[in-house]
């Protein structure tokens, strides 16, 4: 039996009050409880924003002051023209040599460090491959850029190791705050090996090709920029097919970087090598 106003169930059946908690409210009518879980929802999703912004900021200053100390132990830079001036004396190369040309210079960044001219002394991104590749165990993806190239060759000889690793980053940022990147590219040309018991492009330019380096073709250049990533693998006087393979290589960047055309570097990688295995006459490789 019902009594007047109410249902079977005994909930009222008149309209509710306006109110938080009324049909007047937007949205439909929910218990006071049930509306009091509702809104701690928003704080704790703040909560947990402002505790991921603070954790941020933490990572971020120890970041800060990592490098900063990184920067304080590591050494200076500032003789590194002189360090390169002993290690080319050692290999008894010249030093400093001529200029680095232009076919060579786009050949080495195209391959070696394409974003060269616009990083810091080291890629972000190359940095952040190799991070993740040590992460899921992945074989190291490279990224090192000239300047942490050229620090590993007067710095770090024969040293290696994450923290080696680590120590070649800062001393590109401290090669990168110091040197023009034509200086960076100099010093680099002069001490790097080239194969074939070649050190510093002027020798490697004589003794493949009979050539001064401002003399080289295309095809010539792209065939020694590709020397510096594995010398003796590539050393066209022993493994020929691998040396052209990876002239094509140095040759498909230059295409992709945009220097040559697709049609200039198929006629490129046409063109004949005229190796002459030892200096020329007239030649001389410093």
């Amino acid at each position: 039996m019902t009594t007047q106003g109410s249902s079977w169930e005994g909930a009222p059946t008149a309209p509710l009050p306006a109110g938080p908690f009324g049909a007047g409210a937007a949205g439909p009518w929910q218990p006071p409880e049930q509306a009091w879980r509702g809104r701690a929802r928003p704080r704790r999703t703040l909560r947990l924003l402002r505790r991921m912004l603070a954790l941020a900021v933490a990572l971020l200053l120890l970041g800060v002051l990592v490098f900063t100390g990184l920067l304080l132990v590591t050494p200076s830079v500032g003789g590194a023209p002189g360090l390169a001036r002993q290690m080319a004396a050692s290999h008894h190369a010249v030093y400093p040599g001529p200029a680095v040309p232009r076919r060579f210079a786009a050949s080495l960044v195209s391959t070696e460090d394409h974003r060269f001219y616009g990083e810091p002394g080291v890629d972000p991104l190359a940095v952040g491959r190799v991070v993740a590749g040590r992460v899921t165990r992945r074989p190291d993806q490279g990224g090192a850029t000239l300047y942490q190239q050229l620090a590993k060759m007067l710095y770090t000889p024969g040293r290696y190791g994450l923290t080696v690793q680590v120590e070649q980053a800062v001393l590109g940022i401290k090669l990168s705050m110091t040197y023009s990147k034509a200086s960076i590219l100099r010093m680099y040309a002069d001490v790097a090996y080239f194969g074939h018991g070649y050190y510093g492009l002027p020798a490697a330019a004589c003794g493949y090709f009979g050539k001064q380096p401002a003399q080289l073709s295309w095809p010539e250049a792209a065939m020694l920029a590709g020397l510096v990533q594995a010398p003796s693998a590539y050393d066209p006087m022993a493994s020929y097919p691998a040396a052209r393979s990876r002239q094509a290589h140095v040759l498909g960047r230059l295409r992709a970087t945009g220097t040559l055309t697709a049609a200039q570097a198929a006629r490129a990688y046409r063109q004949p090598l005229h190796l002459v295995g030892g200096p020329a006459t007239g030649c001389a490789a410093g």
